[in-house]
């Protein structure tokens, strides 16, 4: 383990926390592995326990460290990459990984159409109800992201919870409806978690997650999706692919 530097600039935490980065990146340390206690890195850098804490703190709210009550600290396994430029289903990206999804459904309803939903979905004249879907998403039995989707039900208008149950949403509405998304268009923002939100997705209140506002269309420029989905960001990473 290299040693921080006092006459450096660069904070002395965040001096640690990249030192810590570094053994991991360099494999060093592995994942599962316990990194040294804060008792040791104060004694290794001439450090408050403190200032240890915060290093450690930092690295643990990324998701590159978990921590065990009682236990210790210990290195996190990789994050998935979620790939942005390719507009798959959770389901099928996850699985082409090598991860076990699970969909819990929280609710199915049909429902008169709000007027954001209304608009998002460019729902023409008598086309009042939309089926609002609400699921938690688990990777690798770890909660993962909610999802909420609303569908046009004049197009989708058979559609049940028990089509859906076990089943990718993007596979049911291609095979029963010819729905086959074609491209999207997403927008991202970080957020605060709700009680509510927290709760499923096993988080402190307020932490931080990422909000994504997606509408989907098919070939023929039909909206097949308006989805906005929530996904907790010490699980897994984002990847966005640019050309020039």
């Amino acid at each position: 383990m290299r040693k921080i530097s006092k006459s450096n600039p660069v904070p002395i935490y965040h001096q640690l926390k990249e030192i810590l980065q570094e053994m991991i990146d360099n494999e060093e340390l592995k994942p599962n592995d316990p990194i040294p206690t804060e008792r040791e890195l104060c004694e290794i850098h001439g450090i408050s326990r403190m200032t240890a804490r915060e290093a450690i703190m930092s690295l643990v709210n990324e998701g590159v460290l978990y921590r065990e009550q009682g236990r210790g600290t210990y290195v996190a396994q990789p994050k998935p990459k979620h790939q942005l430029s390719e507009l798959k289903g959770l389901t099928e990206h996850m699985e082409q990984m090598g991860h076990k999804v699970d969909t819990q459904i929280i609710s199915f309803d049909i429902i008169d159409a709000p007027k954001n939903i209304a608009k998002e979905l460019k729902l023409k004249a008598g086309q009042e109800k939309v089926i609002e879907l609400q699921r938690l998403r688990i990777v690798d039995q770890v909660p993962y992201a909610i999802e909420t989707v609303w569908l046009n039900h004049a197009i989708c208008f058979n559609l049940t919870r028990e089509c859906i149950e076990g089943h990718s949403l993007y596979k049911v509405l291609r095979e029963r409806y010819s729905l086959i998304p074609h491209y999207a268009r997403q927008t991202v923002e970080p957020i605060k978690l709700s009680d509510y939100e927290g709760n499923l997705l096993g988080l402190e209140l307020d932490a931080l997650a990422l909000l994504f506002r997606r509408t989907t269309y098919s070939i023929d420029e039909e909206i097949i999706e308006y989805t906005k989905a929530i996904y907790r960001i010490d699980k897994h990473k984002f990847e966005i692919y640019l050309k020039a």
